[in-house]
């Protein structure tokens, strides 16, 4: 037993200390910190009015907007676990999270009835639905009613530091999604090496854009901001408009925002990044998944020096290793660490270990493992999963890589992507990467699929950029002497879009789906 301290306090002191600031803004609305925790407090009592308490579990489907951004504060002010979903999660997805969690709650905004109803029938556990614009269905209340019925709870339920807070669902790419457990203790440190090596300087001064789902990685995201009383802005709706989000940089000033490549490759694409001014950013931030090089040097050269990589999975919180903007370089510099996702981060030590849980020196390729207080206690009720993902002592994360002799990591791809082709491994990733260096290639995905006489062989899905047509030889001819041969895939065919799965990931097994339906595998 470590007592620590809530998570709800750094809501609770930003508030004291500031309280007339601007802490979210949405739309035309503005809330000050005083208004958001006064609204916290009040919905945190009327769910401890209806019985819900700590060790509770509080499943939360809704788009982003003021109600999802209070109810994590609500559920940890009375030692509740926030159960967050990814909104473009489809009903039975959603239904599956609630049960396996045993929600006592269901939180919906109204534009997902399917979802909720689906929640309701797969779930006995509930005894309370909440609606976000409306009642949440028979017996129900919506979150206005809690928070204007509510009396205020004042003081946080004490926690020890392995308390869970929060259950980060996986995005489930390889079969059914897992619950890691976000404790107390391990998000305060979290929230600290967010702040340290990733925006160092964040104040009430600063200003974050918001243009991701707070319940995924753009949520931890924002708990630094609360912590240190930088206001979030709200994009006013769930699709990324990228001139309003650069209208809304200039118009807040924003100093910093996270992303994902997709987003930020769409940012740096669009014409409205040279109509508005974006001198305010000091931190653009990018993690999720991998980003090619060409795609970084087009943001540097939109952006400037403010781009700031990490790399770390949900189950870690994000924290694994850092690529801070001095470490990024618009030039092939030899001297630059090309192709890095950073060094590892502030108290996490990494390692890549052999199948046999021994560490490999440096520049020899194996699993990416990793230990420190931002690893996760464990993924909910799955004692098997955790078997495997702590075996030898260290949290497994499935991404294959290196470490360089300076202890700066880069990532190969997953386990289950790499392939052998006549006896030697291919990692998908380094062929995706020379293919995108081709002008004409806008993504890329490279799979393994049987062949008689090599064992496996790569097939490259290509999507093209916009006007312009992709000849299969040419980019073929590409990759002579920037990729060994046995590394090309055997064929490129070309398609308009590649799919993603709900968290904007593109699933490799649904790549091969596609491909064998379609004859091209």
């Amino acid at each position: 037993m470590i007592p620590t301290s809530n998570l709800a306090s750094l809501l609770l002191q930003t508030a004291r200390r500031l309280p007339d600031r601007p802490g979210l803004v949405w739309r035309d609305r503005s809330w000050s910190w005083a208004e958001i925790a006064q609204r916290v407090m009040a919905a945190a009592g009327s769910l401890r009015a209806r019985g819900i308490g700590k060790g509770d579990r509080v499943l939360v489907h809704a788009r982003n907007g003021n109600a999802i951004f209070e109810s994590c504060w609500a559920c940890w002010l009375i030692g509740a676990i926030w159960v967050p979903t990814n909104f473009r999660l489809s009903p039975p997805e959603v239904a599956f999270l609630a049960s396996n969690a045993g929600c006592r709650v269901h939180v919906f905004d109204n534009g997902f009835p399917e979802h909720r109803e689906a929640a309701r029938a797969g779930n006995p556990a509930c005894v309370l639905e909440v609606g976000i614009g409306q009642a949440g269905g028979a017996g129900g209340v919506s979150w206005e009613d809690l928070v204007a019925l509510g009396v205020p709870v004042t003081e946080t339920e004490a926690v020890d530091r392995d308390d869970p807070a929060w259950l980060f669902y996986t995005s489930g790419t390889t079969g059914r999604p897992k619950g890691g457990t976000l404790t107390h203790g391990q998000l305060a440190f979290v929230v600290v090496n967010h702040i340290a090596d990733l925006m160092p300087g964040l104040t009430e001064r600063d200003a974050s854009l918001v243009v991701a789902p707070l319940s995924h990685g753009a949520g931890v995201h924002a708990l630094a901001q609360v912590a240190r009383g930088a206001v979030s802005v709200l994009m006013p709706g769930e699709r990324l408009e990228v001139p309003e989000a650069w209208r809304l940089v200039e118009t807040h000033r924003v100093s910093n925002m996270f992303t994902v490549p997709t987003i930020l490759n769409a940012l740096c694409g669009d014409a409205s990044v040279d109509a508005f001014d974006h001198a305010s950013l000091r931190h653009v931030i990018y993690a999720g998944a991998p980003m090619y090089r060409e795609d970084q040097k087009h943001a540097l050269r939109k952006l400037g020096p403010c781009l700031v990589q990490y790399f770390g999975l949900g189950e870690v919180t994000g924290n694994i290793a850092v690529l801070p903007p001095e470490w990024h370089s618009l030039d092939d510099d030899p001297a630059m660490p090309i192709g890095s996702c950073g060094y590892p981060r502030t108290g996490i030590e990494i390692a890549i270990l052999d199948a046999a849980h021994h560490r490999l020196p440096a520049n020899e390729t194996g699993e990416i493992c990793v230990r420190g207080p931002a690893v996760m206690a464990g993924y909910f009720e799955n004692p098997s999963a955790n078997e495997k993902a702590f075996a030898g002592g260290w949290f497994h994360t499935g991404d294959l890589g290196h470490l360089d002799a300076r202890g700066f990591l880069y990532i190969t791809g997953r386990q289950s992507d790499m392939y052998i082709s006549g006896g030697s491994n291919v990692y998908p990733r380094e062929v995706e990467e020379a293919l995108m260096t081709h002008p004409a290639v806008a993504e890329a995905c490279v799979v393994g699929v049987p062949h008689e006489k090599w064992g496996e062989t790569g097939v490259a899905v290509l999507v093209a950029r916009d006007g312009v047509a992709i000849d299969p030889a040419a980019v073929m001819a590409h990759l002579d002497g920037r990729l060994g041969r046995y590394k090309w895939p055997s064929r490129i065919v070309v398609w308009d879009a590649l799919p993603r799965s709900g968290y904007g990931k593109v699933p490799k097994n649904e790549v091969k789906r596609l491909l064998a339906e379609r004859g091209e595998g």
